[in-house]
């Protein structure tokens, strides 16, 4: 009779072979990059991710938590001596490398697919260039005197399935009577006050954004999970959207004072956005007309923007089908990601899609997934799909990136190593490879000095291993 012992033993020889083949091509990949590698001390997770824009006016608006930081994009743009042209950020986001490149004199392009962020960077826009001193004096008034009590209308809240019963009853009927009150204004004043409501909606409600969900307070009534939940101050409505209204205002509007201080401005760089998937949009883009790529991609990690941005998505009047459509056209970084046919999207794209069929490394960490899956062994079946997605289509937009960029152009893009079924994936050197095969050279890739760990699912079945976080520096020869 065979043992439960063999068996369990059997089974860790079959994962370590796969695990040892990943390591082994690992180290291979290593030695071809190990020169590049730099572990910055400047590259702090502060700088890198949004913490450092949470003090700073304007970016502070809208906690865009998967966004990097404004003093990131200022010193990439100093320290490689960026200063004139274009740039791109095909993953747009919250607009933080677009609006920090205006302001350095740079004319700044961006793709974004969801609208919560077209929103963000079109209001900014707005406030930026067209916004009137009647308008500022507008939406002062709102602040002080809290126009929206006024108000005897409601206009409905629009909501989601997976954001039903969101926020607390009192807070739903200020909502609406805000929206109903906001109809009356122009539409630059209305588009400012949605926006502000948009601020605010998550510290409203009873979730708090969680990666791959939106986390549910234990009084939405809603269980979620053994331990209650509880996210702390739910804020009261009025004075939260009148302290939002007065913080766009001082940020924009500072005192007499620092205007004397400081009264040389910058001419600033145009902002262009474009709407939509980068996979669609940066085929219809021109050749060699960019100047640097600054942009930070979703990362490998099953975050789903379409469930952790439900709120904001709901808001903006997204429908139950537009939902999933968008989740589908993302690119794939959840486990609902069905395969894309690319082909048909560009079929130039054949290049790079060959270059990822021959990528050792990343073939190998596919078929230990595969395999794992077929052993029942993955807490999700979706992975092996979307880990193979996200390398397939982020080799087709590095392919377009090359394209669009001029000769002798920079391209930078923050990015997680992750790790899935014990696997560590290092994206950095995959991507790498990717990129040096269509023709970019490798200049650096700059590493935080804290490494990043992983999930406490994964190191309790696998131990702490840290898993790199990276700024790849790319050159177009």
């Amino acid at each position: 009779m065979i043992s439960l012992a063999s068996v369990s033993n059997t089974v860790s020889e079959v994962e370590s072979d796969g695990l040892g083949e990943i390591d082994n091509l690992d180290r291979q990949l290593y030695q071809c990059f190990q020169s590049k590698f730099l572990v910055h001390p400047s590259l702090t997770r502060l700088i890198v991710s949004f913490q450092a824009n949470k003090t700073r006016p304007i970016y502070r608006w809208y906690k865009y938590k998967e966004a990097f930081s404004a003093s990131l994009i200022e010193y990439l743009l100093q320290r490689y001596k960026i200063t004139k042209g274009k740039v791109l950020d095909p993953f747009a986001g919250s607009g933080t490398a677009l609006f920090a490149a205006s302001e350095a004199g740079i004319d700044a392009d961006g793709i974004e697919l969801l609208s919560i962020g077209q929103q963000i960077i079109n209001a900014k826009k707005l406030l930026d260039s067209e916004f009137t001193p009647e308008d500022f004096d507008r939406i002062k008034n709102w602040s002080k005197l809290q126009v929206w009590k006024q108000c005897e209308q409601k206009q409905d809240l629009p909501e989601l399935r997976i954001t039903k019963g969101a926020y607390p009853e009192l807070t739903i009927n200020a909502i609406e009577q805000y929206l109903a009150a906001c109809k009356r204004e122009n539409h630059r004043v209305q588009a400012v006050l949605n926006f502000a409501l948009l601020c605010i909606l998550e510290s409203l409600s009873y979730t708090r954004k969680d990666g791959q969900y939106l986390r549910w307070d234990y009084r939405s009534g809603r269980g979620q999970s053994k331990k209650p939940f509880n996210k702390g101050e739910i804020l009261e409505f009025d004075n939260a959207i009148a302290n939002k209204i007065s913080e766009i205002i001082d940020d924009l509007l500072p005192s007499t004072q620092q205007i004397e201080l400081f009264p040389i401005k910058n001419s600033q760089g145009q902002i262009h956005l474009y709407g939509g998937s980068c996979l669609e949009i940066m085929p219809r883009l021109a050749n060699s007309v960019y100047d640097a790529i600054i942009t930070s991609p979703p990362y490998c990690n099953r975050y789903d923007y379409t469930r952790t941005y439900a709120l904001e998505l709901a808001l903006l009047g997204i429908s139950e089908k537009e939902l999933i459509n968008l989740r589908q056209e993302m690119l794939s970084c959840t486990v609902e990601n069905r395969p894309k046919d690319l082909l048909t999207i560009n079929s130039d794209w054949k290049t790079a899609l060959a270059i990822a069929d021959s990528q050792n490394l990343l073939q190998a960490i596919l078929k230990y997934l595969d395999n794992q899956k077929a052993k029942g062994a993955l807490n999700n079946n979706g992975i092996p799909r979307m880990v193979r997605g996200y390398f397939y289509e982020m080799a087709c937009v590095i392919q377009e990136c090359f394209r669009v960029l001029k000769p002798g152009a920079l391209l930078f893009m923050v990015n997680d190593n992750v790790r899935y079924a014990g696997a560590s994936i290092s994206v950095d050197m995959i991507l790498s490879d990717f990129a040096e095969q269509l023709g970019f050279v490798i200049e650096n890739i700059l590493v935080l000095p804290s490494d990043k760990g992983n999930s406490s699912q994964q190191m309790g079945n696998h131990g702490r291993d840290p898993l790199r976080k990276c700024v790849y520096v790319w050159k177009k020869p």
